[in-house]
């Protein structure tokens, strides 16, 4: 294979300006013919050899962004079988082959058909084969080269933000590190300087420098200040080629803030202060504001406020408002006119963040002088107390003086005063006051049992302007007198049984005391004088404040007695002592071998456990017997109706039909009904005549009515008229009776019919004992003859 030794110098032109050989890249095919060359190896201290190729090139290099009007040449491709007659043709494939790269398939030379860029790509990987055009075989197998590209500065360095934003504190040190900045550059690091950036700064000296290889931004002033200058704009350049003339730079911005420490006092604008206040001020008030300035901003500039002395330390107070920074001077104390005109304060300011590094610049607080006048005003009455509490009786007699309640004039004038009590407190007027001296007294008599306490409002008032008043609760405790006695705490009513042994507990009572002994209740139980030994029940004190009944003897009965009063004497131990007498009622019932009730003397009593078995029967008995009575009657009444009143047919005889009903008088609404005889449109007009059975039974004739003429004379005249013209009445003389009264009957109630005979064969003196409201009949049938006439 030959060597052609334009190939070498080509290659070589487009290597002068590297600083490292490079070497050749070879490849041979060992079944071509046995031809030598020379290649170069990068093995130091070796000897040259010869190796068996078909093929011979270069890894070629081509410089990128070709600025020429012709193709750049890139290098020539030939084998040893390449004769010259053109029977061969080179053939380029890979990367860029027909678009970027373009071979001329006859004489195998490679150009670059377009500008290349670096960046874009660096390393371009062909392959190249050389063809018989005939037989359209391979004269030698494929093979592979690079092109590199070598690169050239076209690319200026580039920071990673346009803007940086960064902060240090003020008064740092030279050389405290602010931020740090990183430029790239898109160029080749390993080749030349294109890529090896340099920091320096444009704009922002003397107060800051920068690194040149790192990029840090350091302070470059000592204790720069905050209050003075806040903010900086430094311009920081990075260049390519080592910062050599002809490289290419980038620049940008970066903005430095210095944040606040606290390295500054507080201070007041001046250095006395005046306020004035009456007073009358409440407590709490608000005199005036100052204010301690400090340039610091944040919690370094926050002040809090204190009075360091003075005549008034005790009287006022200053708070600090958080939101202003401002101290407020309160009143702390009541001021006074007559007692001080005038004082004097001393208020320090001072930072509540103190920085120790600064300290050393002096104290971080400042003094101001705070004068206040008092203002004299008129004040109302001032009393000796804020409240009042009296305490009393509640026996005590109507017109004692229970307490008294002093006020005073505050003012030089020292005015008279005048007190009375606020009626919206005491609507009942139980109490008043002397209007002079204060002293309060009952209208009243008090009772604790129904209101313990009384709170009352007493005015005071200057004499000689009624404007200037002053309230004052007094609260009046009722003590407690042991007057009332102790009852039962409720009404007790228990049993005994029949069949009770001796010594059996019945009934545990407890009792109850209005009134509120302070050592608390005590109270005991005993049988009444009366009767100091009860032979049926013991009372038995328990200690507890309770009692028991128990029984006495051995069974009880219903028969002789069947219900005990049981009077049981109550008294406390307080004093003086309270009693009284209660009664307990104790019925005798039967009960079952269980001490079970089951029924007493008038009515069976319900227990919590329900009624008994007996007992549900027995009320079920009782329930039927009173069906069956009402049955009865009933029957006995419809067959009383259909009884003739006359039972033979041959006694034709004159009747007089006789009704034994007295009747109970005008309040007796129930016995007869005179309502048929006020209406007589309510008789029946068919109904026949029961005193008589008529053979032939006549059509009954309708007659006119009567009762449109209520005269009873008239009325009896018609119905005789009527009763002679009836074809329908007995052929026989018969008594019609008409009890028909009228209207405004001046009659009283009836007696009996037949009192008239049987006054003489009575006794009517019992009437008299039966109470004043049978005294008119006593008066009338129990005197004597003359009496009577």
């Amino acid at each position: 294979m030959r060597t052609y030794h334009c190939l070498s110098l080509f290659i070589w032109t487009y290597m002068y300006h590297t600083t490292d050989a490079i070497p050749f890249q070879e490849k041979g095919n060992s079944d071509l013919p046995s031809e030598r060359i020379l290649g170069l190896t990068q093995d130091d201290g070796k000897m040259l050899h010869r190796t068996k190729r078909g093929w011979m090139w270069n890894q070629f290099f081509l410089l990128e962004e070709y600025t020429g009007t012709d193709t750049q040449y890139v290098g020539k491709l030939h084998t040893d079988q390449d004769k010259g007659d053109g029977n061969l043709k080179y053939i380029l494939t890979g990367d860029g082959a027909g678009s970027l790269f373009v071979i001329d398939e006859n004489t195998g030379d490679i150009h670059a058909a377009k500008k290349l860029d670096r960046e874009e790509k660096s390393l371009y990987v062909l392959r190249a084969k050389a063809i018989d055009r005939k037989t359209g075989r391979q004269v030698e197998p494929e093979s592979e080269f690079i092109i590199k590209i070598h690169d050239i500065n076209d690319n200026e360095p580039k920071f990673t933000k346009d803007l940086y934003t960064a902060s240090v504190p003020e008064m740092s040190g030279v050389g405290t590190s602010v931020i740090q900045v990183t430029a790239t550059d898109a160029d080749d690091a390993n080749y030349g300087n294109s890529a090896k950036v340099v920091y320096s700064i444009l704009q922002g000296q003397p107060y800051f420098s920068v690194d040149p290889e790192s990029g840090i931004i350091k302070t470059a002033l000592p204790d720069m200040s905050r209050e003075n200058r806040e903010q900086y704009q430094v311009v920081i350049q990075a260049k390519d080629m080592g910062g050599q003339m002809g490289g290419l730079s980038g620049t940008t911005t970066v903005n430095i803030t210095l944040t606040d420490v606290n390295n500054n006092p507080p201070r007041f604008p001046q250095s006395t202060y005046q306020f004035h206040s009456p007073e009358s001020v409440p407590l709490g008030t608000p005199l005036g504001r100052i204010k301690a300035n400090d340039p610091d901003v944040g919690e370094n500039a926050e002040v809090e406020y204190s009075i360091a002395e003075g005549d008034g330390a005790d009287m006022f107070d200053v708070i600090t408002d958080k939101d202003t920074q401002e101290g407020i001077i309160t009143v702390k104390q009541n001021l006074d006119f007559e007692n001080k005109m005038l004082y004097t304060l001393k208020v320090d300011a001072s930072n509540t963040h103190p920085d120790p590094r600064f300290l050393h610049l002096g104290p971080f607080k400042d003094t101001a002088v705070v004068k206040i006048s008092v203002e004299d005003v008129d004040e109302p009455p001032v009393f000796s107390k804020v409240f009042y509490l009296i305490e009393v009786d509640e026996d005590v007699k109507e017109g004692s003086i229970i307490g008294q309640v002093t006020a005073y004039d505050p003012d030089a004038m020292n005015n008279l005063i005048k007190y009375s009590v606020d009626r919206h407190t005491d609507i009942d007027r139980i109490f008043s006051i002397h209007s002079e001296n204060g002293s309060i007294f009952t209208l009243k008599p008090l009772d604790r049992e129904s209101t313990p306490w009384h709170n009352i409002t007493v005015t005071a008032t200057e004499i000689n302007n009624s404007k200037q008043s002053s309230h004052i609760p007094v609260f009046i405790r009722i003590l407690d007198i042991n007057d009332h006695a102790p009852e039962f705490a409720m009404y007790y009513e228990t049993f005994v049984c029949e069949n009770a042994k001796p010594g059996q507990l019945i009934q545990t009572v407890s009792v109850m005391d209005k009134d509120d002994p302070p050592r608390g209740h005590k109270f005991f139980f005993e049988p009444v004088p009366e009767f100091p030994l009860n032979p049926n029940f013991t009372i038995v004190d328990n200690k507890d404040n309770t009692a028991g009944i128990m029984t006495r003897k051995d069974g009880y009965s219903r028969n002789k007695m069947s219900t005990y009063l049981l009077p049981i004497l109550i008294f406390d131990n307080d004093y003086p002592i309270q009693s009284s007498t209660g009664t307990l009622t104790i019925r005798v019932c039967a009960c079952d071998n269980q001490g079970n009730m089951q029924s007493c003397s008038a009515e069976a009593l319900v227990l919590s456990a329900g009624l008994s078995t007996g007992a549900l029967i027995a009320i079920l008995l009782c329930v039927i017997i009173l069906l069956v009575l009402v049955v009865l009657f009933a029957a006995l009444k419809r067959q009383r109706k259909k009884e003739p009143l006359i039972i033979s047919k041959d006694d034709v005889r004159d009747n007089i039909v006789t009704y034994n009903d007295e009747g109970g008088g005008e309040e007796d609404t129930q016995a007869f009904d005179i309502g048929t005889l006020r209406n007589p449109e309510a008789r029946e007009d068919s109904k026949l005549r029961r005193d008589v059975m008529p053979e032939t039974i006549f059509q009954i004739r309708r007659t006119v009515p009567l009762w449109e003429n209520i005269d009873v004379q008239d009325f009896i005249h018609r119905r005789l008229k009527e009763n002679d013209s009836d074809p329908s009445a007995p052929p026989y003389d018969s008594l019609a009776t008409y009890a028909y009264e009228g209207n405004d009957s001046i009659a009283d109630s009836l007696s009996s019919l037949e009192s008239l005979t049987a006054d003489c064969n009575q006794d009517y003196d019992y009437l008299s004992d039966w109470g004043p409201r049978f005294k008119k009949l006593a008066d009338m049938y129990g005197g004597d003859d003359s009496d009577r006439d």
